[in-house]
C-alpha cells in the first residue's frame, strides 16, 4: 500500500472510496496520512522488522495503518475482526507486537485481550476522540496530527506477516524475510501478482471482503502501487455489490465463492438491474468453488471469471480463465508459477488423476513465525519444497484439481473421504444456504461422515429435508461418502473471508454422539 510516484503524478486522483459513506480519499492525502503513522510508529520505537498489529473492520484508516508499515521497514499483523479477547492477545502475544491499532468499537475486546498482553506500550483507537478512552489508549487522529506529512528520512519496505485462520488449528503467523531495500521495490511475490491478475494504472478496484484478509490485502496493496482506485465495502451485500460495479465502473474484483452463491440466490429482477460491463476480471480465491455454482457464474458473467490458486504462505499458484475452465470442468487452472509436485504419505510421486498432498518448489522463503516444528513440517526434508495441506492432483494436460485440506479427511473404516465434494453438493441444492460436512466419532469405524445444514429461510430442518438431502447425495456419491447423520444449525460459523469454521463444529461431537443415524 505504497503509492509512490502517484502521490505526486496524480495527487487529487482518488486513492480510495469507503462504499458506505462515500468518503474518498485522494493520493495526496493518503500518501501525507501514511506518513504521520510512520513517524509516530517511530516514535514509539519501532525500528526496522519490528512489529505492529491492526484490529479492527474495515474503515478510512485501514489502508494508512499498513501503509505506514510498508514504508517504515516494519512488519504489519492485520488480526481477524470478530476474534474474541482470548483470540486476540494469542495473535498480538505471538506476533510480538509493539503497538496495536483498533477502533471504537473493538474497546471492549481489546481491554480484555490487553490483560494478557504485556508487551504493547500503546493502543490507537480510530474514531476515539469523543470518548473517555481507557490508560494506554490514544485517539488516532490525536495521535498523529502532530505528526510530520513528509517521508521518515529512512524509508524501508515493510510488509504484511498474517496469520492463518485458524480454521484447523490455532492460528500461525507466516513470515517472509524483509530485505533493507526502498519501500518503492516490492517483493518478488507482489510483482507477479500484479502480472497475473491483469492490473493497470488506470484501473478501479472494488473490494467486499475484510482488509485483514491476505487476497484482499494484496489486491489492495497492488492497486494502490499501480495507480488506481480502490471502492471498499465495509461489509459485503449482494445487491449493493452489483449497484456498486455500475456506480463507480468497476474494472477489476475479487471475491470468495461463498459470494457467489448469495449472488445467484438474489432473483432475476435484482441480478440483472445493474449495468455490469464495465467489468474486466474477476478473481476468486480463498476457498475451492462448487462446480455448479461456477458454471452458474460463468453462464452470467462470462470470460470475465479468473479462478485463482494460491496458499496464504505464497508458496505457489494456479489460475485460469473461465473458457480454460469450460474444458476443465472441476479446475482451479493451470499452474503458472511454481514446480507443482502431487505426493503420497511416503513423499513418492503419484501418476496424473490420482490425488495427494500438493507440494510446491518454493517460490518466496517464508517460516511460520516462532514455530520452527510447523515451519519443519511444511518443508521437505531437502528443503526445496513446501506444503500447506492442501489435496489434489494435475490431470495430463497439466491442470491442477483442489480435492480438499489433508487435515478435514475423515478416515471411516480405513477408507479415506474427503468431504469437500459432499460439501459442494449440498451447498448447490435449492433449499441450502451453507453445509460443513466432517467426521464424527464411530465405535466400529473409527468415524463416520457427519454434515451440518443451514436452510435458505422459509425452509425447516426436518426429517423430510434429511430424507430429501440423503437421497440427493446418493445419487451423486458412492455410500462410504454420503453422510450418515445430518444436524440443522440456524447459521455455521463461516468467516466474512468465506473461510468455514469448521474446526468449531467439529469439536462439537466429539466426546458425543447425537442426531439421528441413518440405517
Amino acid at each position: 500500500m505504497y503509492p509512490g510516484q502517484y502521490a505526486l503524478t496524480n495527487p487529487d486522483r482518488p486513492a480510495f472510496i469507503m462504499a458506505g459513506s462515500g468518503l474518498t480519499v485522494s493520493y495526496a492525502q493518503f500518501e501525507a496520512r501514511s506518513n504521520q503513522l510512520a513517524h509516530f510508529l517511530r516514535s514509539q520505537d519501532l525500528q526496522f522488522q519490528d512489529h505492529y498489529s491492526i484490529f479492527m473492520e474495515n474503515n478510512e484508516r485501514y489502508m494508512e495503518s499498513c501503509a505506514a508499515g510498508e514504508r517504515a521497514g516494519l512488519y504489519y499483523t492485520c488480526i481477524n475482526s470478530y476474534l474474541t479477547g482470548d483470540e486476540l492477545a494469542y495473535i498480538v502475544n505471538n506476533s510480538e507486537s509493539k503497538v496495536l491499532i483498533t477502533s471504537k468499537s473493538k474497546i471492549d475486546v481489546v481491554v480484555d485481550a490487553l490483560a494478557s498482553c504485556p508487551n504493547i506500550q500503546m493502543v490507537l483507537v480510530t474514531d476515539g476522540g469523543d470518548v473517555d478512552l481507557p490508560k494506554g489508549m490514544m485517539d488516532f487522529a490525536a495521535a498523529v496530527e502532530v505528526c510530520s506529512t513528509a517521508p521518515l528520512a529512512e524509508e524501508f519496505l515493510g510488509t504484511s506477516m498474517l496469520y492463518s485462520s485458524g480454521t484447523t488449528g490455532q492460528p500461525k503467523g507466516i513470515i517472509r524475510p524483509l530485505p533493507k531495500q526502498p519501500p518503492s521495490e516490492p517483493l518478488p511475490i507482489f510483482q507477479f501478482l500484479g502480472a497475473l491478475w491483469g492490473y493497470r494504472e488506470d484501473m478501479i478496484y472494488l473490494s467486499p471482503a475484510p482488509l485483514y484478509h491476505s487476497a484482499p490485502q494484496a489486491a489492495v496493496s497492488l492497486t494502490l502501487r499501480i495507480g488506481g482506485t480502490v471502492v471498499i465495502m465495509e461489509r459485503f451485500d449482494p445487491l449493493e455489490y452489483l449497484d456498486l460495479i455500475e456506480r463507480y465502473q468497476i474494472s477489476h474484483t475479487q471475491l470468495v465463492p461463498t459470494m457467489f452463491s448469495r449472488m445467484l440466490k438474489l432473483t432475476e429482477a435484482e441480478r440483472t438491474r445493474a449495468d455490469l460491463s464495465s467489468l474486466e476480471i474477476a478473481v476468486h480465491a480463498a476457498a475451492p468453488c462448487p462446480v455448479m455454482v461456477k458454471q452458474q457464474m460463468i453462464a452470467w458473467w462470462g470470460p470475465i471469471i479468473h479462478e485463482y490458486y494460491g496458499a496464504t504462505e505464497g508458496l505457489g499458484f494456479a489460475a485460469c480463465n473461465s473458457q480454460e475452465w469450460l474444458a476443465h470442468q472441476g479446475t482451479v487452472g493451470k499452474v503458472v508459477l511454481g514446480d507443482l509436485t502431487i505426493l503420497d504419505d511416503e513423499m513418492q510421486p503419484l501418476p496424473n488423476g490420482e490425488p495427494g498432498t500438493l507440494w510446491f518448489k518454493t517460490a518466496t522463503e517464508f517460516s511460520y513465525h516462532n514455530d520452527a516444528a510447523k515451519t519443519a513440517e511444511s518443508t521437505s526434508a531437502d528443503g526445496s519444497m513446501t506444503t500447506v495441506g492442501d489435496v489434489g492432483y494435475v490431470d495430463d494436460d497439466g491442470f491442477l484439481y483442489l480435492t480438499d485440506r489433508k487435515t478435514f479427511m475423515i478416515i471411516s473404516g480405513g477408507v479415506n473421504i474427503y468431504p469437500q465434494e459432499c460439501e459442494d453438493l449440498l451447498i448447490a441444492h435449492p433449499k441450502v444456504a451453507d453445509a460443513a460436512v466432517f467426521g464424527v466419532p464411530n465405535v466400529d469405524l473409527g468415524e463416520e461422515v457427519k454434515a451440518v445444514i443451514q436452510t435458505i429461510p422459509g425452509v425447516a430442518g426436518d426429517e423430510s429435508l434429511t430424507d430429501e438431502l440423503l437421497g440427493y447425495l446418493s445419487e451423486h456419491l458412492s455410500r462410504q461418502k454420503v453422510p450418515r447423520s445430518i444436524d440443522y444449525e440456524a447459521e455455521l460459523p463461516r468467516l466474512p473471508t468465506g473461510k468455514l469454521y469448521k474446526r468449531l463444529l467439529r469439536d462439537r461431537y466429539w466426546g458425543e454422539s447425537k442426531s439421528r443415524i441413518v440405517q
